[in-house]
């Protein structure tokens, strides 16, 4: 217990003084980005000290949003490691170089234009303005600007560029999703490996050097008590196996093991991944991308692996009476499609939402304080925040593990629908 409780302070004034720093970046953010009088910032209508200098106001819903923003930018702790970058428009062609190249500064603003691309809280937009030079062009002091429109009823955020006296309009990268999402085919395409992409690839690597350590002990000699983070995996590994592949998969259950492993595993250490601080806070398994396309290899092996039974009642419904068959049949279709569909959303909208309450919780103190300004009112804002984010993180830890096995449980269960063979 007294082990616990030392654990317990130190975590405490760890945050605290997390909470001490981030208060005097925030609050020099919002000196040095709120002094352009027709720029509008991100964070909120500026307000004005009795100096008549300008300080923009704290607005935790777009910071919450920027925490879980795929970025060109890797943050390790306050340091920002740059990511290469892999532009391409049908009227400049490809352009490669690495994130660096922008002069990345505070908030992951980049100093510079690189051939027509620039770099906005850590996110590569493109000036969709041929009259821009192009080459590395050195931008004055708060160069972007930010303003929203109303299109089709919507209101929707516009960023330009203020550069030598005139605004060009600021791209976002192309994304596929219809429009659905705020985003659409714009100008230019990144390839780029983004935060996300970088943190997966460490995660799978890691899980495969954590599991190639294991399986070699047990070649060695499968008898031998498990001892290290072999004693640590088998009791999870054995779990998944005894109360979801078993049961659900019946006597097809080693077939199916592999992959109902492999989504278990991954998911699961994406999202405690996430978690830890100061490395990158990546947001992946809240990404609607990931969690699609994991959805669409569940969908695939579900569906290819589906028996004459399965596509039977799917399509003809035995034993019901012709005239409910059409309606049933409808349904069931359907039902193919919005089981991975509900999948996907499921895990990218709990992972996000957590993410999202954290950063909220957080901005307390900024919001008693009066993002810097009134540091009497840092007194409830730490009292609030501090409990408020030690309970949220707590339970994510326990969200982390519960959305790991929904989404490998209900995977079994499709696959144990579509392989059930007949009685």
């Amino acid at each position: 217990m007294n082990r616990i409780f030392r654990l317990s302070k130190i975590v405490f004034l760890a945050v605290i003084l997390l909470g001490i720093n981030s208060h005097r970046l925030l609050a020099q953010d919002h000196e040095e980005g709120g002094h352009d009088d027709h720029t509008e910032a991100h964070h909120g209508e500026a307000g004005a000290h009795e100096d008549g200098e300008h300080v923009a106001e704290f607005d935790p819903a777009n910071t919450a949003f920027h925490h879980i923003s795929d970025q060109n930018v890797y943050s390790l702790g306050f340091a920002d490691i740059p990511l290469p970058c892999f532009f391409y428009s049908k009227s400049d062609g490809w352009n490669v170089f690495m994130s660096s190249k922008f002069g990345i500064g505070h908030h992951g603003n980049g100093h510079y234009a690189v051939d027509g691309y620039v770099l906005v809280e850590s996110i590569a937009r493109r000036i969709n303005d041929e009259s821009f030079p192009k080459g590395k062009i050195e931008l004055g002091e708060h160069p972007y600007v930010f303003e929203y429109v109303t299109v089709d009823g919507k209101e929707k955020e516009k960023v330009s560029l203020s550069y030598e006296g005139k605004l060009y309009p600021l791209e976002n990268k192309s994304t596929l999703d219809g429009g659905l999402m705020g985003g659409g085919l714009t100008s230019f395409y990144d390839f780029s490996p983004t935060k996300n992409v970088v943190s997966l690839l460490l995660m799978v690597l890691l899980l495969f050097f954590v599991f190639r350590k294991i399986a070699r002990r047990y070649n060695e000699d499968a008898y031998r008590a498990p001892k290290g983070i072999q004693s640590f995996m088998e009791p999870i590994f054995i779990f998944i196996q005894d109360e979801v592949a078993k049961p659900f998969l019946g006597h097809r259950w080693q077939k199916f093991l592999p992959f109902l492993m492999c989504l278990f595993f991954l998911i699961l250490a994406l999202n405690l991944y996430g978690q830890i601080p100061f490395f990158g806070n990546a947001n992946v398994t809240g990404n609607l991308t990931f969690t699609m396309a994991l959805a669409l290899v569940t969908f695939f092996v579900v569906n290819l692996n589906g028996k004459k039974d399965y596509w039977m009642h799917v399509l003809w419904m035995p034993g019901v009476p012709v005239f409910v068959k059409p309606i049933l049949t409808v349904v069931e279709i359907l039902g193919l499609f919005i089981k991975p569909l509900t999948l996907m959303l499921r895990l990218a909208a709990n992972l996000t939402a957590g993410h999202m309450i954290i950063v909220i919780f957080v901005s307390l103190l900024f919001i008693f304080n009066d993002a810097g300004q009134n540091m009497i009112g840092s007194v409830p804002g730490l009292a609030l925040s501090v409990p408020l984010t030690m309970f949220m993180m707590a339970l994510e830890l326990l969200v982390a593990l519960v959305q790991a096995f929904v989404f490998t449980i209900l995977t079994a269960s499709y696959i144990g629908a579509a392989i059930e063979e007949h009685h």
